[in-house]
């Protein structure tokens, strides 16, 4: 069929009308509606439709079913059983046993309101088993967990306990054989304390001369304790020494290290590297004891030949000790004799590797700079011993306005005076630097605070104790962050003991953890502190951006 044909309508008796007719194509397939076929003749004759698409209806948001679907279909269907049987009884003329017959009677007949009862019984009683069940279940859990409970609290307090005579065993082993600073510390921390309780019994028990006489055999006794004890700080301030020779030069003998893409070390030796490894062994020979003349006349020409190669005034008077000592040595001079000569010939070696020309690699470990006017910066002057020390040296507070006196010299007033231990405040400040540093956000605050601002934190706003158990070993004691998203600070901090701190650092919600009050008193001291550390200018900085976040 073409798409445009042209029909003729009579519009009157006599007139008729061409009316030109588009055809549309159908773009799906008109459904079929019936029909009917003659019998007579064998035609088929379909029902009409329109041509026009079929008008939707609108959506009204709920689903709706056809009747259809919401009726139920019933059918009958008679079933025929597969094999045919009957049912005879006797009759006249007829008899059928009755031997495997059975007898059925009714049983007693029960309501529905009876039989729901009987079911609420039965599941009561299933509920009581299961429960019973359950209730053993949690009970059985509560006990291993009570038992898990004691287990670990016993084991918690065999470790405390293990530490704390740990502690008190390296303690007495540090008064006993004092190495370092802190060693000294105590021993002097000790003598005033005894000096105190030796004062107080005095004067509680006896008066008059006998007082005067106790106090001066008192005050004798002390002498010789600081007197001993100064006879210890020399012997150990030489091994110490000696050490830290070795580990410098130890430390310019290491290899270069780096890091690959894999995560393998790669080391490698250079020029520099193995020189000073040399020079090294060299310098552990010479200082050896001991050890019989023919070798050391090995070392001593071996130290002659290294020296020779850089001629200078040093190397000269090396050369004319080492001559010297082989000459005695040759004489059969005593070994006791010769032990300032050997002192003299190891210093003058030290001073010869320390030369940046001769050790290239101990150029950057030196503390003294090989430029002089490097000298001229961050260089004080401390009035108290009089001499010209870097910045390094001075231990500054929060509330000084003045660059004050040096290490050493607060080192010597404590001994001499309050005689306090500060290693108790050391270990928290450097497990509190060590705790800071593993966050990786780039702490600044923790590394200003010096040990007396921290000791006078501990000591007047936390009142040397933790704040939630007030437990006061300051052994035990931590400082952590308060608020653990943002940067330690003194007014973002809080004292507790390890496991405290531990159970701290887990918490989400600091509001719901902890009662109001509490949280008011942890705020009252971050206060306290802030007015504190607003005296350092450098704090400053931090105070502000603290307050724009509190703000924010």
């Amino acid at each position: 069929m073409p798409d445009v044909i042209t029909l003729r309508v009579q519009t009157d008796s006599d007139s008729f009308q061409e009316v030109v007719v588009k055809i549309e194509r159908p773009t799906y397939n008109k459904p079929f509606l019936g029909g009917f076929r003659n019998l007579r003749t064998g035609v088929e004759f379909h029902n009409a439709g329109s041509q026009t698409r079929c008008k939707k209806r609108p959506n009204k948001g709920t689903q709706s079913f056809c009747r259809e679907t919401q009726t139920v279909w019933e059918k009958n269907k008679p079933q025929q059983t597969r094999n045919t049987t009957s049912t005879q009884m006797t009759k006249i003329g007829l008899y059928v046993s009755n031997m495997t017959d059975k007898l059925i009677s009714p049983g007693k007949y029960f309501t529905a309101e009876e039989y729901h009862k009987r079911r609420l019984e039965a599941v009561i009683v299933l509920q009581k088993y299961f429960r019973r069940w359950h209730a053993i279940n949690v009970v059985q859990n509560l006990r291993e967990q009570k038992k898990l409970r004691l287990a670990w609290e016993a084991q918690e307090e065999s470790r405390k306990k293990k530490e704390k005579e740990e502690r008190l065993r390296r303690e007495y082993e540090q008064k006993l054989n004092p190495r370092t600073k802190e060693d000294f510390e105590l021993l002097y921390h000790d003598l005033e304390l005894w000096m105190q309780e030796e004062t107080e019994r005095i004067n509680r028990t006896l008066t008059g001369a006998e007082r005067k006489a106790a106090l001066c055999a008192l005050l004798e006794q002390e002498a010789q304790l600081i007197a001993c004890f100064e006879r210890h700080k020399l012997n150990a301030s030489e091994e110490n020494q000696h050490k830290a020779i070795l580990h410098l030069l130890d430390k310019c003998a290491q290899p270069k290290r780096w890091k690959a893409y894999d995560g393998k070390i790669t080391e490698m030796d250079t020029q520099d590297t193995l020189r000073a490894r040399e020079l090294l062994e060299i310098y552990r020979s010479i200082c050896m004891k001991d050890i019989p003349k023919d070798e050391r006349t090995d070392v001593l020409l071996t130290v002659r030949c290294t020296v020779k190669e850089h001629e200078c005034k040093l190397t000269q008077e090396i050369v004319e000790l080492i001559d010297r000592e082989v000459d005695l040595m040759s004489r059969e001079v005593k070994e006791c004799n010769l032990e300032g000569l050997r002192k003299r010939i190891c210093t003058l070696f030290l001073q010869y590797i320390k030369i940046p020309k001769v050790n290239p690699q101990i150029a950057g470990l030196l503390k003294v700079p090989q430029d002089p006017l490097k000298l001229y910066k961050n260089v004080y002057f401390c009035h108290s011993c009089e001499n010209y020390l870097p910045s390094t040296e001075f231990l500054i507070p929060a509330n000084s306005h003045t660059i004050g006196r040096c290490r050493s010299c607060y080192e010597l007033d404590n001994e001499a005076r309050r005689r306090e231990s500060y290693l108790k405040y050391r270990l928290i400040l450097e497990n509190l630097r060590k705790s800071e540093a593993d966050y990786q956000d780039d702490s600044k605050i923790v590394f200003l605070v010096q040990l007396p601002d921290l000791q006078y934190m501990i000591e007047n706003i936390w009142n040397c104790q933790s704040a939630l158990s007030a437990w006061g070993e300051l052994y035990d004691l931590v400082m952590v962050r308060w608020d653990k998203q943002r940067e330690w600070s003194p007014w973002n901090t809080i004292l507790l003991t390890k496991e405290e701190a531990d159970a701290h650092l887990k918490l989400c919600n600091l509001q719901e953890a902890y009662e109001a009050a509490f949280i008011f008193r942890i705020k009252q001291k971050h206060i306290r502190a802030k007015n504190y550390f607003a005296q350092i200018p450098a704090m400053s900085s931090f105070l502000q951006s603290s307050d724009n976040q509190a703000n924010a």
